[in-house]
């Protein structure tokens, strides 16, 4: 990577990332590797960047994956950029495994969120598309400033809401409510969301097992009498929200297991 290219520069460039498990022994695996390389190339070719060489980046992954023996979770991280800003060049593409965040990990005993606005209504991307919803996009100054709010609130995360007054996503993660015996989440496409992997496994498994599943847009009103409130990533797994604003939400430590199974975060 050099100085001018364009990811540092402009943020022109996508990412993807998952969570990593490595044996005592120093044998790791990686989670759903093959839907996170497939989101990894939608958002390349979102931002018009060339179909990736996928072969290349599963040899690159292991041989990084092999080097890794640290026991325990960790993350791993795919970046690709459109290359240099100044000269020509060919686009960059790297990798980072690291260890798991403990925040992540403490995350999935509950957490206490804020809602704040993202500023749009619940359907800006409907006829905009260049603005690049869905695209998991290495412009996160927006998602880490959410980070550094939600700590001067004094709550762990935060959960977008839109300009007309519905729930969005976290700005690392997908939702889900349980409204009684059905589990909502959050629609993509006009609403700009980001397909949550861990939110498909989540309400594939549910219905296979026949839980009912809805996809539709949230009201945070609805929360006081939902049956739980989560959110889900492909890091903390499954992280039951206790309080919204600091009011207590219901919570449904059943579904939770549920939840964890279907994505495979089972103790």
């Amino acid at each position: 990577m050099t100085a001018d290219d364009l990811g540092l520069t402009r943020g022109d460039g996508v990412f993807d990332a998952t969570r990593t498990l490595t044996t005592a022994g120093g044998s790791t695996t990686v989670d759903d590797l093959e839907d996170h390389l497939a989101r990894f190339a939608r958002s390349i070719a979102g931002i018009d960047g060339p179909a990736p060489d996928l072969d290349a980046w599963r040899n690159l992954i292991d041989a990084a994956t092999t080097a890794w023996t640290q026991p325990g979770e960790g993350m791993l991280k795919l970046m690709y950029t459109n290359g240099h800003e100044v000269t020509a060049g060919p686009p960059t593409g790297l990798l980072t495994l690291s260890r798991l965040p403990d925040h992540l990990i403490t995350a999935r005993d509950g957490i206490g969120v804020a809602l704040l606005s993202r500023g749009y209504p619940s359907d800006a991307f409907a006829d905009a598309p260049w603005l690049l919803g869905g695209v998991k996009t290495l412009s996160y100054a927006v998602n880490v400033a959410a980070a550094r709010e939600a700590g001067r609130r004094g709550v762990d995360d935060i959960v977008f809401t839109s300009s007309d007054g519905y729930l969005l996503e976290g700005p690392t993660s997908g939702i889900v409510m349980a409204d009684g015996d059905t589990l909502v989440t959050t629609p993509t496409g006009p609403t700009g969301i980001l397909a949550s992997v861990t939110v498909d496994h989540a309400m594939t498994g549910a219905a296979v097992d026949g839980v009912s599943t809805l996809t539709r847009l949230i009201r945070p009103e609805e929360l006081s009498g939902c049956n739980g409130f989560w959110i889900l990533n492909s890091g903390s797994g499954v992280a039951p929200i206790l309080t919204v604003d600091s009011r207590p939400v219901p919570q449904n430590p059943a579904m939770t297991r549920q939840l964890r199974h279907w994505t495979g975060f089972a103790a």
